[in-house]
C-alpha cells in the first residue's frame, strides 16, 4: 500500500472504530474542517495498524474497545513503530483509570464519544499542534479526585476524632440514623459533627465526601466485601 501524498499544510488523520455508524459520523465531522486530510479509516485493530504504518499521519483517532487489537495495546505498538503518529483515544470510559493507561502508552489525547460532536476537532488540533487534550469532563474528575487527595492528606490534623468517625461513616453509605446508632449519639449530634467536618475540609456534597473516603482508604474493606 502507497502513503497518500500529504497536502501542504493540512493535518493528516487517520480512524479506526468497529462501529460502521461512529466511523461514519467521526469522518463527517472531520471533513467539514478545510486543515484537516482525512488518509482512511479501519474497522478494527490490526487494519487500524496497517493503515496507520502505512499512511504515517499525523493524528490516529482510534476507539478504545476494537477487535483483534484493542485501543490500548494499538497505542502501544503505534509509540513503538511510529512514534510521529500522535494517538487520540476516542471512548466511552470516563473512569481515571482508562485515561492513565491511554497516556502511559503513548496516546496524546482522550475523548468521549459524547464529546466528539463537539470537541473532536479541537482535539485533533490541539495534539497535532504538539500538545495532550483531555476530555473537560475526565480533566474535571481528575483535579476532583486530586483535591480530594489533597484534601485528605490534610485532613488527619483538622478534624476531631468524632468528626472524622461520622465522616468515615457517611462516605461508607450509612445514613445519619444508622450512625447516630453506632455512635450512639442522636442524629442532630451526627448531622452537626458532619456539617463541622465538611466546612473543616471544603466538601460540598455527599460525592465530595465519598471521593475524600476513597483517598483515605476509608472504602478499601468494603471494596474487599469486609
Amino acid at each position: 500500500m502507497t502513503s497518500t501524498p500529504a497536502v501542504e499544510g493540512r493535518i493528516r488523520v487517520a480512524l479506526a472504530d468497529d462501529h460502521p455508524v461512529v466511523l461514519a459520523g467521526v469522518k463527517a465531522l472531520l471533513q467539514v474542517a478545510p486543515e484537516v486530510e482525512l488518509v482512511g479509516g479501519a474497522g478494527d485493530g490490526e487494519a487500524a495498524l496497517r493503515l496507520i504504518l502505512a499512511e504515517r499521519p499525523d493524528v490516529a483517532v482510534v476507539d478504545v474497545s476494537m477487535p483483534r487489537l484493542g485501543g490500548l495495546d494499538l497505542a502501544r505498538r503505534l509509540a513503538a513503530e511510529v512514534p510521529g503518529v500522535r494517538v487520540i483515544a476516542l471512548t466511552v470510559h470516563e473512569d481515571r483509570a482508562y485515561v492513565q493507561q491511554l497516556l502511559d502508552a503513548g496516546a496524546k489525547g482522550y475523548l468521549l464519544k459524547r464529546s466528539a460532536a463537539e470537541d473532536l476537532l479541537r482535539a485533533v488540533r490541539a495534539v497535532a499542534e504538539g500538545g495532550v487534550y483531555l476530555d473537560p469532563a475526565v480533566a474535571g474528575k481528575a483535579l476532583a479526585e486530586a483535591a480530594a487527595t489533597e484534601r485528605a492528606a490534610a485532613g488527619d490534623d483538622a478534624l476531631s476524632p468524632r468528626e472524622a468517625d461520622v465522616l468515615r461513616f457517611t462516605a461508607q453509605g450509612f445514613s445519619n440514623k444508622e450512625i447516630a446508632g453506632r455512635l450512639a449519639v442522636s442524629v442532630k449530634t451526627v448531622e452537626t459533627y458532619k456539617a463541622r467536618a465538611s466546612d473543616k475540609l471544603g466538601l460540598h456534597s455527599r460525592a465530595e465526601i465519598v471521593r475524600y473516603g476513597a483517598a483515605k482508604g476509608w472504602l478499601a474493606g468494603l471494596a474487599e466485601g469486609g
